[in-house]
């Protein structure tokens, strides 16, 4: 900007900032391309509208005449004529001359000082870097009122000398602190003859215009002192520049009492002289816009019509101005050579880059060895073992001094020898610090040792190995996170295969590794080095891999859970569980508890991979365009990224004030749009994260938002509680169109495959479709006339459209409804077919892939369905979130299903594993019969069939008839001869085992029978149900003896003996009867909330009782009064249990706590809970349901959202066993406690037996 512009901005500043509204000004300056969406967010940030203003204004000041120009014509447009006026008569000229006479540096008066100087001229290419040249003068104005040295420092080839030329080309700098002149002299690379001839050259250029000649001074200490006379009578107000030291021995002679910059690769010359010292690094180079700009200048042609390879060699010139400037000459002279050049760069080959120029050095590879050139032969074999560094990794000192083999102390000095002379990077925000290479270096460096590299990995490896004989270090600092995340890079580019092998396929370190950084790491090495690896043996590889993308999401939970005991949960034949297996036998011989999982054969699994990239609910997720990557977004305001392989985290953004409902990638993957309940719509720089834009049309939350499939004309469409449907192009700051029409809240929104419509679904009960380029509504289809039976109350409060999809070839789409799917013919808007999933269900979410013909459903009971749309039957359940399903999508190609859910989980399926199989699942309600070293398993599936399972294969022995009503329990007699089951509409039947024929069918009950179970010799069975009645049935005579006396359902009862029994209910009593007679032996009137449990004790003497109003209670059969009355858990309580010696009982909660209470005196022994809720907001899960004692009374195990063992003694956690599912019912318990049985939530069946 000339001086004119700014020095009435300057004196103009205190009114303008007093009076605009810099929002609204901004709009303008962006349109006009003189502010980027950057910039823009930056001034946003600040709170008050001052603030705001003065950050605007602080920006102009740093940009050229342009922006001037764009500020006044936007004070214009927005209305402040008065403050317009007050710039008129300064507006600058930008006439293709007077813009080119500013750029060729300022005022003539600028022009002469430089020159008589010896200031270099501009570059021929130049583009300004505004931030840098700032900082440096910055520093300058510090040196108005006295001497100083001002250093300039970086590595070679970023562009030291330009930008500190460039500083001083400032008319306010030089007449406000250097009113004697500015005086260049390069220096360089010099022995003492040399600097002395450096120094007559300045003497004579100093004086030439002196009256009397003097002899040039003869050494460099008379030159010294000739130069000090100088400065200080002579010019005594003027800056001294010395370009390129290198020597602190050269500086020193210049230490003449002057104001002086000086650039360098090495920081610690300064070192050598004394005085105030400002220094500013030169670290980071130019970016990639800026770049590209200086390769279109050379060739003479716009940025936009530069060709494709432009944007590969400004990435392969890792920002150097030097190697932009090189290959910008060189295609100067050979324009079709882009592609030849590119491939230079990506070959590393160095010297083929040489170009005549104003610089020193005519190859890149000569400007990098000169800087290594200087170092002690011991300090270059030191930097040239950094060659084995991974790009863009920190790493700190200690893991350097295991590579050099010396003490940590040693390592730093050397380290900061290489930070002080520009050939090595140190984050200092870290403690302790970390050290990296700029990727030229590390370019330059490879190249150079290329056939070194294997044997510099090798040496890594076995000098780790030797400093850690004892095992991997296990303690979280930053040289043991370096190891474990790159010692397999090591020893895969060390060709060390046998050594990998022994340690990609260990157990110790998959355990150790996914403790210190997370499953996701371990599952891209196994990924990464898979040929390698496959060369030994490809099963293994997938037996690790596939147990790591199952069970990751365990492997992020605190406490962090055994690795061995998820192991033995592996496939038999898998090698992790034959480690796990032989490390369990080695620790239960020295007391350890671990569990075998007999029936896990049996089951079958659509799973690919678990990632729990969110601390909260997760609303969508989807894949990018190339299917590597996934976002996903939720409730924890955040944006996430990661590897649609591994899992492996790229991204995270905290992006909104308010949950994320939706994301999405546009069709280059270039962009995230992310939409909130904030009302706000932004979109991100998918590489980095940067915010590029905002919108903030919305009046109500912005529910959904995608891109168009295709790059012809990306657009981006949102739809929100406000009833309206937006069109954005993300250029401009505003919307392109809106949609009116909706009555209601628009749910979702999609593109059609070519682009040209749009499809809106609403809770108006409507499906519209839009034409793009118009806006408007070209069909509407009302889904309300699909539901005739909503007659009973409007039908505008029962359809809500959640979602729709489309079919590849846009002829179709599909539409969801409540519990049903709509398919469409687009042209004619006819039904074509409909999905009916289960009436107790609601779609939250669906997806069409018309390649194969199936449609993924997300329904409210926390599983995903897959339908085949052809021949319109399931075929598969998708089982294992733990809540509500909110999003389906699959892959591009159909492959793969991801699922988000409310468990925080992204879940990602193979469809190709589909099978019939996989839509049967077992229900919770079941019994468990240990006979004669058998064990046999009843429990009713989710097809309202029985099955009776034997429980040492896992094998279905007999599976019933589908029933008309719902199986809510079943039984088996000791035998077992008979099994029993009880349902929904109060019937219960008699099955003869094993043939499953009908024995009886006994009618009583006229609401859901809760439990039931038979007397010891099986001739009695007995029942109880909501219809508040406990039955006695002789079920082969069909008598029934009906016990009344609950006035609420009866949730349980508990078998005394042969003749007695216990029930309690809802209605806060337990009663005890004798059913022999049918008489009612003792009523207690035990809470004044339902009672949800009862437990007697092994002598018989007493029994507890525990309940809804979060207290429990031990009672004597001899009286009404309680015992003892137990206080201290703070949510219901939901189960109890006597130990087998008659000393404690247990009790737990729906918050998942477990109290241990002594029975004598009702005192408090022991509270078994975690430190932290997990992740189900829970000490256990979820609700704990049951709990059992060992026979030595030792031992307890409890069912909540996992299954649980404690010591008794010590009220600490033995074993934690971590099922498929969660919300465990209870759980059966053979009498030498060690079988377990259980069914969780998703039907999956455990059969656990005890390791040794």
């Amino acid at each position: 900007m000339d001086e004119r512009a700014r020095s009435c901005l300057l004196s103009s500043r205190s009114k303008l900032e007093q009076d605009i509204k810099a929002s609204y000004i901004m709009d303008h300056m962006v349109s006009d391309g003189v502010l980027n969406a950057d910039e823009e967010e930056k001034v946003k940030a600040c709170t008050t509208r001052k603030e705001k203003a003065v950050a605007l204004l602080n920006l102009i000041l740093k940009k050229d005449n342009y922006a001037y120009i764009s500020f006044y014509n936007a004070l214009l447009h927005e209305g402040y004529g008065d403050l317009a006026s007050m710039l008129q008569q300064d507006l600058p000229l930008i006439s293709p001359a007077a813009e080119k006479s500013f750029l060729d540096g300022g005022t003539p008066f600028v022009q002469t000082i430089l020159c008589e100087g010896g200031v270099p001229q501009r570059p021929v290419v130049f583009v300004c870097r505004p931030e840098l040249i700032n900082r440096i003068r910055e520093e300058l104005y510090k040196l108005e009122n006295g001497f100083g040295w001002v250093v300039v420092f970086g590595m070679a080839g970023f562009g030291k000398s330009v930008l500190t030329a460039e500083a001083v080309r400032d008319e306010q700098l030089i007449k406000t602190c250097f009113p004697g002149g500015v005086h260049w002299l390069s220096v360089g690379q010099l022995d003492k003859a040399g600097l002395l001839v450096k120094m007559q050259s300045l003497c004579y250029r100093l004086d030439q215009d002196s009256q009397s000649s003097q002899r040039p001074p003869v050494t460099i200490e008379e030159a010294r002192d000739r130069l000090r006379f100088l400065m200080v009578r002579k010019y005594p107000r003027s800056l001294l520049i010395l370009d390129d030291i290198w020597d602190g021995g050269v500086l020193k002679a210049f230490d003449i009492q002057c104001r002086v910059l000086f650039s360098t690769r090495d920081r610690s010359v300064s070192d050598s002289v004394s005085g105030k010292k400002y220094e500013v690094s030169v670290a980071d180079g130019l970016e990639d816009d800026k770049a590209l700009e200086v390769l279109a200048l050379f060739v003479n042609k716009k940025v936009s019509a530069l060709p494709v390879q432009a944007r590969s060699i400004v990435h392969e010139c890792k920002g150097s101005p030097l190697v932009v400037s090189l290959i910008g000459a060189l295609l100067r002279e050979f324009p079709d050579r882009w592609q030849y050049y590119l491939r230079q760069l990506q070959n590393k080959q160095f010297k083929r880059i040489r170009k005549s120029s104003s610089y020193d050095y005519d190859a890149l590879d000569q400007a990098m060895s000169v800087s290594i050139d200087v170092l002690r032969e011991d300090r270059k074999e030191y930097y040239k073992d950094l060659s084995v560094l991974e790009k863009d990794v920190k790493v700190p000192a200690k893991v350097l001094s295991v590579l050099w083999d010396l003490e940590p102390e040693e390592a730093e000095d050397i380290l900061q020898e290489f930070v002080n002379k520009s050939l090595l990077f140190r984050d200092c925000n870290k403690r302790p610090y970390q050290y990296y290479l700029h990727d030229l270096q590390l370019d330059f460096l490879t190249e150079q040792n290329r056939y070194r590299l294997k044997d510099l990995h090798s040496k890594m490896v076995r000098l780790y190995q030797n400093h850690h004989k004892k095992g991997h270090s296990t303690v979280a600092d930053e040289e043991c996170m370096y190891w474990f995340r790159y010692l397999a890079y090591h020893m895969a580019h060390g060709n060390l295969h046998e050594e990998l092998y022994s340690l990609m396929f260990s157990l110790d370190w998959v355990k150790a590794k996914a403790q210190m950084m997370g499953p996701a790491s371990l599952i891209n090495d196994y990924v990464e080095y898979k040929d390698i690896l496959d060369e030994e043996n490809s099963t293994v590889r997938d037996n690790f891999q596939e147990f790591l993308s199952l069970n990751g999401h365990y492997l992020e939970q605190k406490p962090f859970p055994d690795v061995v005991q998820m192991g033995l949960c592996q496939p038999d034949s898998s090698e992790v569980y034959r480690q796990a297996r032989l490390k369990a036998e080695q620790e239960t011989k020295k007391g350890a508890f671990y569990l075998e999982w007999i029936n896990k054969s049996s089951l079958e699994s659509l799973s690919r991979l678990i990632v729990q990239p969110h601390k909260g609910a997760v609303y969508y997720a989807c894949f990018s365009h190339n299917w590597q990557q996934i976002a996903s977004c939720g409730s924890d305001k955040t944006l996430q990224v990661f590897k649609s392989q591994t899992g492996e985290k790229l991204l995270e953004v905290q992006a909104h004030d308010d949950d994320v409902l939706c994301c999405a990638f546009s069709p280059d993957d270039k962009l995230i749009a992310t939409c909130s309940a904030d009302k706000k719509i932004k979109v991100w720089n998918s590489q980095n994260g940067n915010l590029l834009r905002t919108y903030n049309e919305h009046s109500e939350q912005v529910n959904h938002c995608q891109f168009t499939n295709t790059s012809r004309k990306i657009l981006l469409a949102t739809c929100s509680n406000d009833n309206f449907i937006k069109l954005w192009n993300t250029n401009r700051p505003g919307s392109q169109n809106t949609m009116f029409g909706h009555g209601g809240p628009v749910n979702h929104c999609c593109f059609s495959p070519d682009d040209q419509y749009l499809a809106s679904c609403s809770s108006d009960g409507t499906l519209k479709l839009w034409e793009v380029h118009t806006a408007n509504e070209w069909k509407s289809i009302d889904i309300l006339d699909f539901f005739p039976s909503l007659t009973d109350e409007p039908k505008e409060s029962e359809v809500v459209v959640r979602c729709s999809a489309w079919s590849s070839d846009g002829t179709r789409i599909i539409a969801a409804a409540k519990n049903m799917v709509f398919v469409f013919d687009i042209e004619s808007a006819t039904l074509l077919s409909e999905i009916k999933t289960g009436r107790h269900s609601t779609i939250q979410s669906c997806d069409f892939c018309s390649s194969i013909q199936l449609v993924a459903i997300a329904l409210s009971h926390y599983t995903v369905e897959l339908w085949d749309l052809e021949s319109n039957k399931k075929v598969a359940d998708c089982s294992g979130h733990l809540s509500w399903v909110h999003c389906v999508r699959f892959s591009p190609d159909g492959s793969i299903l991801l699922s988000s859910s409310d468990d925080q989980t992204v879940r990602l399926w193979e469809t190709k594993k589909v099978h019939p199989s996989s839509a049967v699942s077992l229900k919770r309600d079941s019994d468990v019969l240990f006979h004669h070293n058998e064990i046999h398993v009843i429990a009713p599936d989710n097809r309202k069939r029985l099955q009776l399972i034997n429980g040492k294969t896992g094998e279905v022995i007999y599976q019933s008839e589908e029933q008309e009503s719902r199986i809510r329990c079943c039984c088996l007699s000791k035998d077992p001869q008979a099994a029993a089951l009880a349902r929904e509409d109060g019937t219960v039947k008699v099955l003869e085992v094993p043939s499953g024929n009908t024995l009886c069918t006994l009618t009583g009950h006229t609401k859901t029978v809760l439990h039931c179970q038979f007397t010891a010799d099986g001739q009695t069975l007995i029942t109880c149900s909501e219809d508040t009645t406990v039955r006695v049935w002789d079920w082969k005579s069909l008598e029934c003896k009906v016990l009344k006396g609950h006035s609420e359902r009866v949730k349980r009862f508990r078998l005394l003996d042969s003749s007695r029994l216990l029930s309690w209910s809802f209605d806060g009593t337990v009663k005890f009867w004798d059913i022999v007679t049918g008489e009612m032996i003792q009523d207690f009137s035990c809470h004044q909330g339902a009672v949800l449990s009862c437990d007697v004790s092994p002598n018989g003497s007493t029994f507890s009782s525990v309940s809804a109003d979060k207290s429990a209670k031990i009672w004597s059969f001899d009286s009404t009064s309680a015992l003892h009355i137990l206080n201290g858990h703070k949510d219901c309580v939901r189960s109890c249990r006597f130990s087998w010696d008659n000393q404690c009982l247990a009790t737990g909660d729906d918050n998942g706590e477990i109290r241990i209470w002594r029975v004598f005196d009702g005192s408090l022994l022991h509270i078994c809970a975690r430190e932290n809720k997990d992740s189900m907001e829970s000490l256990h899960g979820g609700w704990v349901t049951d709990l059992h004692f060992s026979p030595d009374s030792k031992m307890l195990v409890s069912t909540g959202g996992y299954i649980k063992w404690w010591d008794v003694e010590k009220g600490e956690s033995l074993r934690t066993f971590y099922t498929t599912g969660t919300n465990l019912k209870g759980i059966h318990v053979s009498p030498d406690f060690r079988t377990f049985v259980t069914i969780d939530n998703i039907g999956v069946l455990y059969i656990l037996h005890k390791v040794g």
